[in-house]
């Protein structure tokens, strides 16, 4: 017995190597991975049938009680049965695929057994079946419960299938003397090295596997850094000073030689080797980028001929050079340089080819974002144009008639006037003015407003000290005290005061209107600002306009807030982010991010 449990071991160890050696071909991996599919299912049915007709050919033939040496089996005496390792081939092939596998390795495997011959070879055709359907059915139990199959586990079912094995023989071989006196000699080697060897085979295979999955799931952590850290460059678009930094993140990650990206027409970054030639702005895109922008596909370089760089002492010996595809379009190129080819392996291919689809994608976004925030500019200064006519003609109107009354006045009136005016031309063309420009707007607008209703009006402003070069929306105060002026008072009130408030706190802006007037009602007040409202004195565009422009610029957070209480009065109020005048124009997308 221990004779043939030895020789069944070097069967066993030519079918371990044999599994090692497939595991590692990509093809095996990806239909290993892939076992539902139909040509998956064909592919592992191809691998394990030829697994257990190896078995066949390789088993030890016995004899009686004899157990003879042959090496290789062509055809077997009819007076003899084998010893192999087919089940193993069965078992695992079924645990993995699922009953068709199974059932097809195992009809496969029991047929080319039948035809070798032998004392019971029908016998064993049945048992290959019947252990092919019954692990293909575990198998495919343990893949509906999402539960991992182990080794320990691949063990046991096949220990459990070589025992069928065994009761079959029992069962069907006839005289049952001859079959009791065959089980007692090939039963424990073939249960312990089936066994055994479905352990060790399901154990190199999950082990290659896992490996695999390790290294892709690092590799995908460092595409997630490497976009997470190059997001930012990329919205700006492909400009020389972003790609710089962009080439400098990925040499970093990638451990590349060298990092290059182009437009369509030269170099924009390169950094690492070769630097001192391809110089960004002056120098030509090489020829395998020029055939990379043309077909849009990624191209390899293993050797200096293939990059066709015009200088002859250049460094770089292999490359990846890959599309940059917006809209369908390829607009550049990604280059990873080595100055060695045999650095170039399959790791870095597939990371390349990742970082081009995640960079193609992130322009796009970049595209796209940078023509939502026009779209928004120009929505903006659309709504700063608008000037309401009434207010136009009603000054016209009161200069008229005191160019009869008070020439003088008439004189100031048309000069504030002209004031008015030329900062809403100037507003319109600006996202923030300074405070200063916006109070001397309130104030040109109060005094044309105030000569058509002498002391009507009372203004009060509380300005604090040092806000003058604050920046803000033009027309934000301005709107809120004209809507005061218009709304707020009825006819016969004798009193009707306007508080302006600006003041700085917790480096946030906040202004407020308020008056003393006859309140809104609560049904109105929680429509007013965030969409038109429609009654006999207007329909509340302008609180929603200035409140739409305050959420474009600023974000939904400086949303205008509004309380009142019914014959007491009402107050507006909002705050915005601190942006003085000498910082320059406010960056709208880093206040939005």
């Amino acid at each position: 017995m221990m004779q043939l449990v030895l020789m069944m071991i070097e069967r066993v160890g030519l079918i371990v190597i044999l599994g090692f050696f497939l595991v590692h071909m990509k093809f095996f991996k990806q239909y290993l991975q892939d076992s539902r599919s139909y040509k998956g299912k064909i592919v592992l049915i191809f691998i394990f049938s030829l697994f257990c007709v190896i078995s066949n050919y390789t088993g030890v033939e016995i004899q009686g009680t004899t157990i003879l040496t042959q090496d290789f089996l062509v055809k077997v005496d009819p007076s003899s049965a084998i010893a192999n390792t087919r089940i193993m081939g069965i078992t695992i092939g079924g645990l993995l695929g699922g009953p068709i596998v199974g059932l097809a390795v195992g009809f496969i495997a029991g047929i080319h057994r039948y035809f070798l011959g032998g004392s019971a070879a029908f016998t064993y055709a049945i048992s290959s079946i019947v252990a092919g359907a019954l692990s293909g059915y575990i198998g495919f139990v343990y893949r509906k419960r999402n539960e991992l199959i182990t080794p320990s586990f691949a063990s046991l079912v096949g220990v459990c299938m070589e025992s069928l094995q065994m009761l079959i023989i029992l069962l069907l071989v006839k005289p049952f003397s001859d079959a009791w006196m065959l089980v007692q000699i090939i039963a424990v080697p073939m249960i312990l090295v089936n066994g055994s060897g479905s352990y060790i085979l399901l154990s190199i295979i999950q082990s290659i596997l896992k490996q695999e999955e390790h290294t892709k799931a690092l590799q995908t952590q460092k595409v997630l850094l490497i976009a997470d850290q190059t997001l930012p460059y990329f919205r700006q678009g492909l400009t020389e000073a972003s790609c710089m930094q962009v080439a400098k993140i990925i040499q970093e990650f990638t451990g590349a030689d060298a990092i290059s990206l182009t437009n369509e027409q030269k170099i924009l970054a390169h950094v690492g080797a070769g630097s001192d030639h391809h110089i960004p702005s002056y120098s030509l895109i090489t020829g395998l980028s020029k055939t990379v922008l043309k077909t849009g596909e990624i191209k390899i370089a293993t050797k200096r001929e293939e990059i066709k760089c015009e200088n002859k002492e250049c460094p770089l010996h292999a490359a990846i050079v890959l599309p940059l595809i917006t809209h369908e379009r390829t607009i550049g190129t990604l280059k990873l340089y080595f100055t060695k080819a045999n650095r170039l392996s399959l790791v870095e291919k597939e990371l390349a080819e990742g970082l081009a689809k995640l960079f193609s994608t992130q322009l796009e976004l970049g595209e796209a974002e940078l023509q939502s925030k026009l779209l928004k500019d120009a929505e903006i200064k659309a709504l700063q144009a608008q000037v309401n006519p009434h207010f136009l003609f009603n000054a016209i109107n009161t200069i008229s008639a005191l160019c009869r009354t008070d020439v003088e006045k008439a004189r100031k009136l048309l000069i504030q006037l002209s004031v008015y005016f030329r900062s809403n031309l100037q507003g319109a063309r600006h996202l923030l003015i300074p405070l200063e420009k916006e109070i001397n707007l309130v104030k040109s607008y109060l005094s044309l407003e105030q000569a058509r209703f002498p002391s009507k009006y009372q203004v009060e402003m509380y300005i604090e000290d040092g806000l003058e070069n604050i920046l803000l929306p033009p027309f934000a105060i301005q709107v809120l005290v004209e809507n005061a002026l218009r709304h707020a008072f009825p006819r016969k009130q004798d009193v009707c005061k306007i508080e302006i408030f600006v003041k700085l706190k917790n480096n946030q802006v906040h202004v407020k209107v308020k008056d003393n007037g006859k309140g809104i009602e609560k049904e109105r007040l929680e429509k007013l600002g965030h969409s038109t409202v429609v009654s006999e004195k207007g329909t509340g565009t302008a609180l929603h306009n200035i409140n739409q422009r305050l959420i474009g610029l600023f974000g939904k957070e400086t949303t205008i807030y509004i309380s009142s209480v019914l014959d007491q009065g009402t107050e507006v109020f909002f705050s915005i982010p601190i942006q003085r005048e000498n910082e320059g124009e406010l960056d709208v997308t880093r206040i939005n991010s």
